[in-house]
């Protein structure tokens, strides 16, 4: 392992910054996020940040093309392919395993989203291993180590005085050697300590949610849910979107937003017709796709166990007693 003196992370962070954005956990408009570094940043250490990384990949918006038409011609106008050289220094192993499910969304099943693809191509994890569970952590559910990412470049331990730093990839090791780097040395990774406050049980998921859909269970877990997208928009995971244009004049340009399948008019039709017309339809979906459809289509369970949901759902509808609840169904049946 290599070890760096935490007071030497400044110059380590300012040297891997050399022809590349390096990406840290920090405070940023009134959260905490992944933001540019830059000489004199305050680090954040405590938490995972409350943004994931994912809009890092994925943006909130993005710019598919822009286009005007000069007479009876169209112009298509070039955009920001993502091709430049990132770092995202800091991330949790269950945002690192979220970015594998991201992967398998955007990058497999005979389809690749070239704009996601670019982003992902260009970015390297250097991700911190935890040494305790968070107030709402339960990535062991889905057989997560909070230690380790086997996507990472780069794993990242707290040693007290000092970082260790263990490269994972070959890109990784080349950070490694960057000015004013880590030394090597004999050092062991600290323990992980303490007990997780939540867990799902995951024995009888998700063969056994088949005969769920439409079980009467439903009828009670929607409803304190107020379809406010909370969860969706912060969960690592969750990669529903829009498409919609934006003209002026004789110019525009067409992109793509975040959207939830917790909104009303998310699976709203021409003429009308939905199919999720009530918050009961929409709030199975989001748990189905979760823990039944995802695992069958990627072999994964849609969620990380990050706890970003638990924490800041509004009326406290908790993903794990959702489950667990199901599983206590399904068990009973």
């Amino acid at each position: 392992m290599y070890v760096l003196d935490k007071s030497q992370l400044p110059s380590f962070l300012e040297a891997m910054a050399a022809g590349r954005t390096v990406f840290v956990p920090a405070e940023a408009g009134g959260m905490t996020r992944f933001v540019p570094w830059q000489a004199g940043i305050q680090l954040y250490w405590e938490e995972n940040p409350v943004i994931s990384p994912k809009e890092l990949f994925f943006p909130q918006t993005q710019v598919l093309y822009g286009y005007r038409t000069l007479g009876q011609q169209l112009e298509i106008l070039s955009r920001d392919e993502g091709n430049s050289p990132r770092v995202i220094f800091g991330l949790r192993p269950c945002d690192a395993a979220a970015t594998g499910i991201m992967d398998d969304v955007f990058l497999t099943k005979g389809y690749e989203d070239s704009l996601y693809r670019s982003r992902r191509q260009n970015t390297l994890l250097v991700v911190l291993a935890c040494r305790r569970p968070g107030p709402a952590c339960f990535c062991t559910s889905f057989g997560l180590d909070p230690t380790r990412a086997d996507n990472a470049d780069l794993m990242l331990y707290d040693l007290g005085a000092e970082w260790g730093l263990e490269a994972v990839s070959p890109a990784g090791q080349d950070l490694l050697a960057k000015p004013a780097g880590p030394v090597e040395r004999q050092a062991a990774a600290p323990e992980f300590a303490g007990d997780f406050p939540l867990e799902i049980k995951v024995d009888h998921l998700p063969s056994g949610l088949r005969p769920m859909f439409r079980h009467q269970v439903w009828d009670i877990m929607y409803q304190k849910c107020l379809g406010c997208g909370t969860c969706t928009y912060l969960c690592p995971v969750c990669h529903c979107f829009d498409i919609q244009s934006h003209n002026r004049g004789v110019q525009g340009y067409r992109y793509r937003c975040w959207d939830s399948c917790m909104f009303s008019d998310y699976t709203l039709m021409a003429g009308g017709a939905n199919p999720r017309p009530t918050k009961k339809e929409r709030v199975r979906n989001r748990f189905l796709h979760k823990l039944q459809f995802m695992p069958e289509r990627y072999g994964k369970f849609g969620c990380v166990g990050c706890g970003r949901c638990v924490l800041k759902c509004p009326v406290n509808l908790d993903i794990t007693q959702v489950a667990n609840r199901l599983a206590e169904v399904v068990a009973n049946a």
